[in-house]
């Protein structure tokens, strides 16, 4: 059954009955708006969106997975900022001969992500689109604590990261030489690992600035870099590559520092930190904070790309 043969409002009730409710949901889907509790007064916001052919592809991803990399996208800005996420709005508009059963598999995929960090789908919008695309806002809660901003790193702070970079990268380099294998490479990119709980720890560990790594490290560093006035220095000697990945640079012919410098959609986070903080369990020291402008690697300036821009 397509979804033009079930009707907006079918397809809806089907979708609907495949959400699960998180704590933080007062009133969820089937009224003109959600409602969502937010304890700390603040709510922290972000959104997103998945277009077909530039940022996945049906061949490549199952629904599910689509949908589990829609929904990390946002909820891994969510935490960057040091804040717990409550609910997702999603919209999603799509061509009229699309299966019924891919758009329910995409919302078993937003939902089984949102419940990874208890939160959940509470509404959002449909629409016929030539183009498959699927849009998705984030909400989040604080629970007292500051927001950690992109603009707080210090000279002095160590720089550290929690999760792992380059992974995406390298199982998109895969799939795109028309390969299916390493797995683990390919499921990287297929389906994000995203550290939540990092944020928050980071921000109660006394952070001074932080940034989810969905375009490149170098890249999104780069933010911090602009943003606080200082320099960042990254050092290569930090990062571990894997078997996996260093057998499938080989054959490919890259540099894997490329993957693990400058991949996107992994969404580790990074964070600056003042150099007598703790930092919390999973995190580690990368680099560090200096006075200056810009990224540079083993304090050289780093000649390869730096990540992903949508117009370049």
């Amino acid at each position: 059954m397509s979804i033009a043969e079930a009707g907006e409002f079918g397809l809806i009730t089907r979708v609907v009955a495949r959400l699960k409710t998180g704590r933080s949901t007062l009133l969820g889907p089937g009224d003109d708006a959600a409602i969502v509790a937010a304890p700390d007064q603040r709510v922290v916001a972000s959104t997103d969106v998945l277009v077909e052919g530039r940022h996945f592809r049906r061949d490549w991803s199952s629904a599910a997975d689509v949908g589990h990399r829609a929904a990390a996208a946002n909820l891994a800005d969510i935490a960057a900022m040091g804040a717990v996420p409550t609910a997702l709005l999603v919209a999603l508009c799509a061509p009229t001969d699309l299966p019924v059963a891919w758009a329910e598999e995409l919302a078993d995929g937003l939902s089984a992500e949102a419940g990874l960090v208890e939160a959940s789908v509470v509404g959002g919008d449909m629409s016929s689109s030539p183009t498959l695309t699927i849009a998705v806002t984030a909400l989040g809660d604080l629970q007292g604590q500051p927001p950690v901003v992109r603009g707080g790193a210090q000279p002095g702070d160590v720089l550290a990261l929690a999760g792992r970079t380059g992974h995406a990268a390298a199982g998109y380099t895969v799939l795109s030489r028309g390969f299916r294998t390493p797995k683990s490479l390919v499921e990287a990119y297929r389906r994000p690992v995203v550290p939540y709980a990092a944020g928050p720890a980071a921000a109660r560990a006394g952070a001074t600035a932080m940034i989810d790594v969905s375009d490149g490290l170098l890249q999104d560093l780069g933010h911090i870099a602009v943003a606080g006035v200082v320099g960042i220095d990254v050092r290569t000697e930090a990062f571990e590559v894997p078997d996996q990945m260093r057998d499938a640079a080989t054959a490919l012919g890259v540099d894997p520092l490329q993957w693990l410098l400058g991949g996107g959609d992994d969404h580790a986070l990074a964070a600056t930190f003042p150099p007598s903080a703790t930092l919390p369990d999973g995190w580690r020291v990368i680099g560090s904070v200096h006075e200056g402008t810009g990224v540079t690697v083993d304090r050289r300036p780093w000649t390869g790309g730096t990540g992903w821009d949508h117009f370049r």
